[in-house]
């Protein structure tokens, strides 16, 4: 009655996989899945696994993010400074 549920939303997935870092991130969480099950919850971890991954779908990320003007958002200095508004306003 008020609402229909015949509507399809867009999954997240589908959005994601549009997005021009999608194959990186892909490429992470595949390393990141196959380290934690194989070796992380063995026992045994390096630190150094899947950074190159990592490090390839951050600079993506961040140039789209450059692209669109949208990179301060992820200045820490802004969320210090909007915790710190928070915080004095209350």
């Amino acid at each position: 009655m008020g609402i229909l549920r015949d509507q399809k939303r867009p999954s997240s997935s589908s959005s994601s996989a549009t997005s021009p870092c999608a194959h990186l991130r892909t490429a992470y969480h595949n390393c990141f899945n196959r380290w934690y099950s194989e070796k992380f919850l063995k026992g045994q971890w390096n630190k150094e696994e899947c950074v190159s991954q990592w490090e390839k779908y951050k600079e993506c990320l961040s140039q789209h993010l450059d692209d669109k003007h949208l990179s301060r958002f992820l200045d820490a200095d802004g969320v210090v400074d909007l915790n710190n508004k928070a915080d004095s306003r209350s």
